[in-house]
């Protein structure tokens, strides 16, 4: 069975506190976007060991650090302990841009908890696959829904909201680096909003530069200017509304037309929302 894990954007983002387990609550929109992996399960016919009991290969972009902290060996290896499945063999070419912002690696457990759930019959509500997804990362359960929704609590509590980009242009562009999202929530200091973001959405885009604001940027811009730069030269190129994605580092742009800026970003990862992508 083969899938395809999508990406994420992040309008808006506040830190309203810290919480005592040491995580933050957060406000913000998690919209879907079409920047894919791909993934590919199927079940192990070879008799084979249990210490082998999952054979895992990855192409694409390297992903760096020991096979077993892969998103999508935790998620098999979380449902093998729990359903004790069989064997399978699993090969993820990795496209989405890691350090991004974007939920790559979230995106790819969720999708493998759901394609187990599938292959294996094990006819698991949508509540347990959520919460199962949740255990692996604050945003996985996300991408079970995978619909615009209004994220609160560490980004797993969720408010189904109603918005449609889909006659707009989005574009996203990932720069040479990698924002370490542990190091940027220890640079931002959580504050209660004053203007719910669900009330800045819904007005029309033209406003939300002004208003829709992704807290992480006052210090990953102070410390990475070239992702700073993305975002003023996505705004030169025409947006009618460009943020930082999450903690970073990819910005993008939301435009009327369509646009094309590889141009101005040599080098760099470019994904355009009609499908055609530099890397």
């Amino acid at each position: 069975m083969i899938t395809f894990p999508n990406a994420k954007i992040n309008l808006g983002l506040n830190i309203v506190e810290k919480r005592s387990d040491g995580y933050h609550n957060i406000e913000t929109v998690f919209y879907p976007v079409g920047w894919k992996d791909v993934l590919e399960i199927i079940p192990f016919e070879k008799k084979i060991n249990r210490k082998n009991d999952l054979q895992f290969h990855q192409s694409g972009i390297k992903i760096t650090g020991k096979i077993e902290n892969n998103s999508c060996v935790k998620a098999y290896r979380l449902l093998k302990e729990k359903y004790e499945l069989p064997p399978v063999e699993m090969c993820l070419h990795k496209i989405i841009p890691s350090g991004a912002g974007l939920g790559g690696g979230s995106s790819d457990a969720a999708f493998t908890i759901v394609m187990l759930n599938k292959i294996f019959s094990l006819n698991l509500p949508d509540e347990t696959i959520e919460s199962l997804a949740s255990s692996i990362g604050a945003d996985c359960a996300f991408f079970i829904r995978n619909q615009p929704v209004f994220a609160m609590g560490k980004g797993d509590e969720f408010e189904t909201i109603n918005l449609d980009l889909s006659k707009y242009h989005i574009v996203i562009v990932k720069p040479d680096v990698h924002v370490n999202t542990a190091n940027a929530y220890k640079n931002v200091v959580p504050k209660p909003t004053s203007l719910s973001l669900k009330e800045i959405i819904s007005r029309p885009i033209s406003e939300w530069k002004e208003k829709l604001v992704n807290e992480f940027e006052f210090s990953v811009f102070k410390k990475y200017p070239a992702i700073r730069h993305v975002k003023e030269q996505l705004y030169e190129a025409g947006a009618l509304y460009a943020s930082m994605s999450g903690s970073g580092s990819s910005v993008f742009g939301i435009f009327s037309d369509e646009v094309n800026v590889t141009n101005r970003f040599p080098g760099y990862d470019v994904w355009y929302s009609n499908g055609y992508a530099q890397t």
